[in-house]
């Protein structure tokens, strides 16, 4: 046993974010940062102690009823930035806010969607240093996301899913990636019918491990941030990433858990040399096309995150 809670064990090592859009649970568990999506934004818009928050934004953006695509756009794009705002006030690092998902194939409007939320950001008194922009990592996710950076508008790509996607991206210059854990598990679970794995055979670990220990051989600066646990355990297996984003749920299982925790990944112990080669654009398609898990759970998750973004559109329409 151990005086520290697992959760004050991981912070020593690793640079630990909030995975939600609720406010009281950030303040809770003191995170570095947090990250946002639209999912996690149409859960927190719809809570009762929200509702002035999002009363504010829709009153602000227009007057009378939401109606056309470009009023709902500038609606979306205030709430995003007043819940990124309010979660700034919680936390001492950044928040991460995510383009809109329809945008994923998209190079030219990720870019101008990116500046737009910094815009909005800066009107508030945000700089840019505290906001990362979210996009998905598909080819022109990292293309935008490498004209950006060169900017001073640093990107956390997510919806990762594999090795070609990380090089990529980290080769783009890209400040963050967000490998996806607990999804790719998901995957194999399914396909494979096998329901149980010892936490060091979890795919999805296994995945950023190899991320992790090839970025640190090769020197990249780009920052891995597991992400989309489905448990404690895939959690501590990556003890020593460099940042983990995680739910409330599991923030408290580890804040309730006093047992010791082993550092898992350091960048002074990477085993073997990893050798890679990327190559151009057709390589990138053809390497994700021949990984069927990457190449569903990455389409599944713009769908999903297409989804509720519409529904978060619905919803906000239905209000006035």
């Amino acid at each position: 046993m151990s005086s520290q809670s697992k959760l004050a064990q991981l912070k020593e090592m690793t640079t630990v974010v909030a995975d939600t859009g609720d406010f009281d649970a950030i303040a809770q568990y003191s995170p570095e940062d947090a990250t946002t999506n639209p999912s996690l934004l149409l859960k927190a818009a719809q809570m009762p102690a929200y509702r002035d928050l999002v009363n504010r934004v829709v009153s602000k953006t227009m007057a009378g009823r939401l109606s056309s695509n470009e009023q709902i756009a500038t609606c979306m794009d205030g709430l995003a930035v007043s819940f990124g705002e309010k979660i700034l006030e919680q936390i001492p690092g950044r928040v991460s806010t995510e383009v809109d998902a329809r945008l994923s194939f998209d190079t030219a409007a990720s870019i101008a969607k990116a500046r737009q939320l910094i815009a909005l950001y800066d009107q508030v008194g945000v700089g840019k240093e505290r906001v990362l922009i979210k996009m998905a990592s598909t080819w022109e996710g990292i293309r935008a996301s490498e004209q950006l950076e060169k900017e001073g508008i640093n990107c956390n790509l997510t919806l990762l899913f594999n090795f070609t996607q990380a090089v990529a991206a980290a080769d783009a210059g890209a400040f963050l990636i967000s490998p996806f854990v607990g999804r790719i598990l998901d995957w194999y679970k399914a396909s494979t019918g096998l329901t149980e794995y010892a936490p060091s055979d979890d795919p999805g670990v296994q995945s950023v491990t190899r991320i992790y220990n090839y970025y640190k051989q090769c020197g990249y600066n780009t920052v891995v941030m597991g992400a989309s646990f489905r448990n404690t355990e895939e959690i501590t297996e990556l003890a020593g990433c460099d940042r983990l984003t995680i739910s409330p749920d599991l923030l408290q299982a580890l804040d309730s858990d006093f047992g010791r925790l082993e550092r898992k990944l350091d960048p002074s112990h990477t085993g073997d040399t990893i050798h890679y080669d990327l190559g151009d654009e057709s390589s990138f398609r053809y390497e994700l096309n021949d990984d069927p898990m990457a190449t569903e759970k990455l389409s599944h998750g713009i769908r999903s995150f297409v989804a509720d973004q519409i529904k978060l559109e619905t919803w906000l329409k239905d209000l006035n």
